[in-house]
């Protein structure tokens, strides 16, 4: 009895810490050329204004069986994109983003709140112009899946919140042009 306790013994041993290498949380690299934050408001209201930001760098940790995450990105302030050259120039002056003292904005999650086995929202700090407040994103779809051609781990996700532009010292013509902002962001990010 005992020479057959240990064969189970050791495959018992060998299973559990294969299931814990892949219960693993994994880290995933922000994909640049699928990662986009924009942002809207209301100009004057006339129209909702809609730009972007076409450079952001982060990383991604992702646990699905402890059902835990952070989120870790840096936005390019100077990669605005209003769809107006003038205006890219006038949005990074000293009233808007003031891209000369804070070329980046950056978030940085305190929580990942799970709604069965996907993100629902994260909790976190968003650093603008040197000004960091509470934010919480609300997660609208999320998939990790093995990429279809990078044959990886990857994951995506659409967000949003809305702030204050007021409340990071950006408020200049408020309320006239709205002082609510809403920030989007598609992510999607590839396993080391």
């Amino acid at each position: 009895m005992k020479a057959l306790n240990k064969p189970f013994f050791a495959a018992s041993l060998l299973a559990a810490l294969i299931s814990s290498a892949t219960a693993a949380p994994l880290t995933y690299i922000v994909d640049e050329s699928h990662t986009y934050p924009r942002f809207s408001y209301s100009h004057f209201g006339l129209s909702t204004q809609l730009s972007s930001f076409s450079k952001t760098t982060g990383k991604v940790v992702f646990d699905p069986a402890a059902k835990t995450g952070s989120v870790d990105i840096t936005i390019d302030m100077k990669s605005v994109n209003t769809g107006f050259a003038d205006f890219n120039s006038h949005i990074q002056a000293e009233d808007f983003l003031d891209t000369a003292k804070h070329p980046t904005a950056t978030f940085k999650s305190t929580k990942v709140v799970f709604e069965g086995d996907k993100p629902k929202s994260i909790e976190g700090l968003l650093t603008i112009k040197g000004v960091t407040r509470p934010v919480n994103l609300s997660v609208t779809s999320f998939l990790a899946t093995n990429h279809p051609m990078r044959k990886k781990p990857a994951l995506g996700a659409n967000a949003f919140t809305t702030i204050k532009r007021s409340e990071f010292n950006a408020g200049k013509y408020a309320p006239a042009v709205g002082d609510e902002v809403r920030i989007d962001i598609a992510i999607e990010a590839i396993a080391q």
